[in-house]
């Protein structure tokens, strides 16, 4: 008679045999955020203060911006009453208005003198092009107090001594002197948006037999219409800020906020000037936020944005 050993299965051995058999992984390593250098420290630190060096006053005009006490330096109490002096007060409505009013007018002007020239110097190159940047290059770098006192005498010489009258007009006269630099800067940025665009739609609309003007209207026109659009909104920002020139060639009744705010630096700033500066940022803010979103809708990156933007 034979006996056989009982089979012994996985079930029946010890509950840790299994886990003494088996293998054992060593463990995950744990991610270390890596230390920052005390370089990249330094550096964070030090653009941050740039950052409130450079945004400091804007805040704090903002903060005053709701003062409702007497002087704009000597805090009161939160309010609204530099607000409503916009509606309230008929010099600062129609300081306002002036300014909103040769805006628009010059960036107009601007925008189509502009374009046209930055369209030739694009498309027509040639030996005029270096003379006629080196012009815009000296309009842009002269500083607007030469422009001033140029503007003046040749303004009152146009309106008194050539009996043109139309120059004696206090908007015709800030419309003229803040459209000077804006054309400029329309020119550059139009420039700079057709050169990085090919040429061959055009020759394309010309093989069939199209018009020069009609290739114009409907190929080259809607080619730079982004920066044509993008100009426009600068031109308009431009001349809200421009002072020196306005300060020069304004005439009583058509005084601008700019001049305004300078006039009234005698008998001491108010809340309603920190008020209606807020108004003015944002209108600046928001149409440089347009022209990024029609350049970024007309398909161009973020440089290239920057380059348009820019005359680059």
């Amino acid at each position: 008679m034979t006996t056989t050993a009982p089979e012994t299965t996985m079930t029946d051995a010890a509950p840790g045999a299994a886990e003494a058999s088996a293998p054992r992984t060593p463990d995950a390593p744990v991610a270390r955020r890596a230390r920052r250098s005390p370089v990249d420290v330094g550096l964070t630190v030090w653009s941050v203060l740039v950052f409130l060096f450079l945004f400091a006053p804007i805040i704090v005009i903002l903060v005053y911006s709701f003062n409702n006490g007497r002087l704009l330096i000597a805090w009161n109490e939160f309010g609204f009453e530099p607000y409503r002096a916009l509606w309230e007060k008929p010099a600062v409505r129609d300081a306002v208005a002036v300014s909103l009013r040769t805006g628009a007018i010059a960036a107009v002007l601007a925008t189509l003198l502009g374009t046209l020239a930055g369209i030739a110097l694009a498309r027509k190159p040639g030996k005029w092009a270096l003379w006629f940047i080196g012009l815009l290059l000296l309009v842009s770098v002269t500083p607007e107090i030469v422009d001033a006192v140029a503007l003046l005498p040749w303004l009152v010489f146009l309106g008194q001594d050539a009996g043109l009258s139309i120059f004696n007009d206090g908007t015709v006269r800030l419309v003229v002197g803040h459209s000077l630099f804006s054309t400029a800067v329309v020119t550059y940025i139009v420039r700079a948006r057709l050169v990085g665009l090919d040429a061959q739609l055009e020759e394309a609309s010309a093989d069939l037999y199209a018009r020069p003007f009609t290739t114009f209207r409907r190929v080259t026109l809607p080619l730079a219409m982004p920066a044509v659009l993008a100009g426009l909104l600068l031109s308009f920002t431009l001349s809200l800020d421009n002072t020196v020139v306005a300060a020069f060639v304004q005439v009583s009744g058509s005084t601008p906020w700019p001049v305004y705010v300078l006039s009234a630096l005698r008998g001491g700033l108010r809340p309603e000037i920190a008020a209606v500066s807020t108004v003015m940022l944002l209108l600046t803010l928001a149409a440089l936020a347009l022209v990024a979103v029609v350049l970024k809708r007309a398909g161009d990156s973020a440089t290239q944005i920057a380059r348009t933007m820019s005359g680059g």
